[in-house]
C-alpha cells in the first residue's frame, strides 16, 4: 500500500538578485526546507522543481508580486500554479520570530494555510500593464514639468533689468518660447550671459516635457478606449482617472469578487467606529490612494456639470452632511458604478463616428442637430470628433438622427 501524496504550500520571499522560497507540509503545516534561487528564467524553472519535489503543491505565497516577484509570478501563472499575494509580516510578528529570508518566506506560506492571505495577484500581462508603464512615464513628465517651469520663474524674477523686462510681460507659453530662441548677446555681461542660457536650456527642457507628456495622453487616451471602453463613458471619467482605475483593478478585474471588495481596494468603504451608544463610521484611509484619488474626481466633475450629483448634494446638505462626509458617500456610489463597467458593462452609448455618420445620411447641419438639443454647435462637434463623452447626450443624439433617418427612407 503507497503512502498518500504530500501536498506542499510554498512562500517566496523576492529580491532583487536571489528569491528564498520555502516549502511547508499543508496538512501538518511542518516546514520542509527553504532554498535560494537565482532571478533568471533558469532560476524560475528551478524554484518550481524545487517544490513540486516535495509533492503535490497546491499555492505559493508571493511577497512583492509587484515589483521583485513580478516576474516569478507570471511564470508560475504560466504554469498553471494558483497564487496568493501575500502582505509583508507585520511589525509585532517580526519582533517575535526575528527577521530572516528564509523566515520571511516560510511566513508567507504560513499565511496562505493560515487563510490571512487570500489575494489573488494582478496577472500584468496585458492592456492594463502597458497603461501602467505609460502612466509612470507621463506622472514623470509631468512632475519635470513642473519643476522646471518653478525654476525657470524663479530665475525671471532675479535675473538682470533687460532678461527681466524682456519676459515678464509675456504669457507664460510666449515667455517659454521667446527664450528657447533666444542667442548670445554681445552687449551682456557674465551674469547675464549664463541666465540667459539657463533660461533657455530650461525652456528646451519644458517644451520636451510637454511634447512627451502630450505623446504619452494620447497614447493613454486609445489604450483606455479600448481597455474599457463602458468605463470611459462613465460621466466624470476621462483619460488618467480611467487609468488610475484600471490599474488599481488590473488585467484580470475578475479577481476581485464584488463591488464591496473593490470599494476596499479603493479605501472607499467606510469602516465601522462604533461603541456603546455611538453608531458611526470613519474614514478608510487604507485601500490604493491612487483609484481613491480618482473616485475624488468624478466626484468632483460630477458636482460641477451634473443635475443628479447636485441634487443630491443639496438634499444631504439640507440634512446636516457635510461636504466632505457627503462626498464620502458619492465616492462608495461612483466606486459601485466603476466595478460595474469593469466586470459587467452595459450597453455603450453610440460614439462620435456613428453620430456623424447618421448626421451626413440625413443630410442635416451641425446647427439643426445643435439647435434641436438646445446646445451650442461646438459642443456637437467635440463630441463627434471624439474629444468629449457625454452618453446620455450622445444616445439622445442617436435615437433622434436615427428616426430622422427612417422618416427620409420613408418619405
Amino acid at each position: 500500500m503507497t503512502d498518500p501524496p504530500v501536498h506542499v504550500t510554498g512562500g517566496v520571499d523576492t529580491h532583487a538578485d536571489v528569491h528564498v522560497a520555502a516549502a511547508v507540509c499543508t496538512t501538518s503545516h511542518r516546514l520542509l526546507g527553504t532554498a535560494e534561487f537565482e532571478t533568471t528564467p533558469v532560476g524560475y524553472v528551478q524554484l518550481l522543481a524545487w517544490l513540486l519535489s516535495f509533492g503535490l503543491l497546491d499555492a505559493v505565497g508571493i511577497e512583492g508580486t509587484g515589483s521583485y516577484g513580478a516576474g516569478l509570478a507570471r511564470f508560475l501563472t504560466a504554469e498553471g500554479v494558483a497564487l496568493v499575494e501575500v502582505d509583508r509580516p507585520d511589525r509585532a510578528a517580526r519582533r517575535l520570530h526575528g527577521k530572516s529570508d528564509p523566515v520571511d518566506a516560510e511566513a508567507a506560506a504560513r499565511a496562505v494555510l493560515s487563510g490571512r492571505a487570500s489575494g489573488t495577484p494582478k496577472s500584468r500581462d496585458g492592456i492594463i500593464e502597458a497603461i501602467r508603464v505609460l502612466q509612470v512615464v507621463y506622472r514623470s513628465a509631468v512632475r519635470d514639468r513642473t519643476a522646471a517651469t518653478n525654476r525657470f520663474q524663479a530665475l525671471v524674477v532675479s535675473a538682470p533689468a533687460g532678461i527681466r523686462a524682456d519676459l515678464q510681460q509675456l504669457p507664460p507659453k510666449q515667455r517659454f518660447a521667446r527664450a528657447r530662441r533666444w542667442r548670445d548677446r554681445d552687449g551682456d555681461g557674465v551674469a547675464a550671459r549664463a541666465t540667459r542660457q539657463a533660461l533657455r536650456e530650461l525652456a528646451r527642457r519644458i517644451h520636451l516635457l510637454d511634447e512627451q507628456a502630450m505623446r504619452i495622453e494620447v497614447e493613454l487616451d486609445v489604450l483606455t478606449d479600448q481597455a474599457a471602453p463602458a468605463l470611459r463613458d462613465l460621466i466624470g471619467v476621462g483619460v488618467h482617472t480611467a487609468a488610475r482605475l484600471l490599474v488599481a483593478a488590473g488585467d484580470n478585474p475578475e479577481r476581485i469578487h464584488s463591488e464591496a471588495a473593490f470599494a476596499h481596494l479603493c479605501g472607499v468603504a467606510p469602516i465601522r467606529a462604533s461603541s456603546g451608544k455611538t453608531n458611526r463610521h470613519r474614514l478608510n484611509r487604507g485601500g490604493d490612494r491612487s483609484a481613491n484619488h480618482a473616485l475624488w474626481r468624478i466626484v468632483l466633475v460630477r458636482r460641477l456639470h451634473d443635475e443628479r450629483t447636485r441634487a443630491y448634494f443639496a438634499r444631504r446638505t439640507a440634512e446636516g452632511l457635510s461636504d466632505r462626509e457627503i462626498t464620502r458617500c458619492l465616492k462608495r456610489y461612483v466606486a459601485r458604478e466603476v466595478h460595474r463597467a469593469l466586470t459587467h458593462p452595459l450597453e455603450l452609448a453610440p460614439r462620435g463616428a456613428e453620430l456623424r455618420r447618421l448626421r451626413t445620411a440625413a443630410g442635416l447641419p451641425l446647427r439643426i442637430v445643435a439647435e434641436q438639443f438646445n446646445i451650442p454647435i461646438p459642443r456637437i462637434s467635440r463630441i463627434e470628433r471624439g474629444l468629449t463623452r457625454e452618453p446620455d447626450l450622445q444616445t439622445r443624439i442617436h435615437a433622434w438622427l436615427t428616426e430622422q433617418g427612417i422618416t427620409q427612407i420613408a418619405a
